[in-house]
């Protein structure tokens, strides 16, 4: 592979920024061990000038949260011009949208809990406990709450009882103004990456995490200790082939590019759910694709490594 400058997007202003930097540093010491000179820059006023007038080979972005997976980093980068590793802005924008994502793949008869998204104002206009009142009528308990924009679980929360929800929404609402409500699948939850390479998208093995308070949440995450992972996980070869080939499929109905992580739970049926899809997984000594790149017998650097020179391909 011939030398290639490359430059790592990280940080930002989300809520995500810290692990967006601990992300790129780990994936700028991949690159630089599969031979591509790296600079780390961080997502601010001056990144655009920066890239307009040094114009690396590729861009990866290693930023978690909105600017970095709803596509409006990409929509830059496909502006300037420049050949980046990712997803292209309008298919993120479909992917950052968990409902819109959920909706695609129900339609295609994928598995996925059932769920209602509840917008803050419909609490304002028609009144609080009407409308939980109806919400928990409709899909009972337990729920998961969760922000319908946003990663790392910030805002999420698991509702065993009714008077938990008003606490558990206004928890959610912090994080945005749309709350995703789910049917809770109680079951063994895993994380599916998928890397593409010239023959198309393949899945890694899968990651089985078990957190210690029983709820994968932002400290879970990345606190060392908090979870434990099982990579590969150990699982039926069936249910394997199931999960590998609904994160496949999270993958093309998405329009997906270069690498994704769907999250799933497998019930106690050995069903595999979906739960949401990440276009800029976390890469962190705590994240998952790492991990499961890593049960493959892969390194970061050559996964990475490859998926710059398929970028780089795309824009001759």
């Amino acid at each position: 592979m011939p030398e290639r400058w490359v430059a790592v997007l990280s940080g930002g202003l989300s809520h995500e920024r810290d692990v967006s930097l601990r992300s790129g540093r780990r994936l700028s010491a991949a690159l630089r061990s599969a031979g591509c000179t790296v600079t780390e820059q961080d997502a601010d006023h001056e990144l655009l000038g920066r890239l307009r007038d040094e114009r690396p080979d590729a861009v990866l972005i290693a930023l978690h949260g909105g600017e970095g997976e709803n596509g409006a980093i990409q929509s830059v980068l496909e502006l300037l011009d420049i050949p980046y590793v990712g997803t292209p802005a309008r298919a993120c924008r479909r992917a950052w949208d968990k409902p819109t994502a959920k909706a695609e793949l129900a339609r295609a008869g994928l598995d996925t809990p059932e769920w209602a998204v509840l917008p803050q104002s419909t609490f304002r206009e028609l009144g609080a406990q009407p409308v939980l009142d109806a919400l928990v009528t409709k899909l009972g308990l337990p729920l998961m709450l969760k922000p319908v924009q946003g990663g790392s679980a910030l805002g999420a929360r698991v509702v065993r009882d009714s008077s938990e929800l008003p606490s558990a929404m206004m928890g959610a609402f912090a994080y945005g103004e749309t709350v995703l409500v789910e049917k809770l699948v109680e079951g063994t939850e895993i994380a599916v990456g998928v890397v593409e390479d010239a023959t198309g998208p393949h899945a890694l093995p899968p990651v089985r995490i078990e957190p210690s308070n029983g709820i994968f949440d932002y400290t879970a995450r990345y606190t060392a200790g908090l979870t434990s992972y099982q990579a590969p996980a150990e699982l039926p070869e069936e249910t394997v082939t199931a999960a590998s080939e609904l994160a496949v499929s999270a993958h093309r109905l998405l329009g997906l590019r270069d690498v994704s992580r769907t999250d799933a739970i497998v019930d106690t049926a050995g069903r595999v759910h979906f739960l949401e899809v990440n276009v800029s997984p976390g890469l962190t000594n705590t994240s998952l694709l790492p991990m499961a790149v890593e049960a493959a017998g892969r390194t970061l650097g050559d996964v990475f490594g490859g998926l710059v020179e398929q970028a780089i391909a795309r824009n001759p």
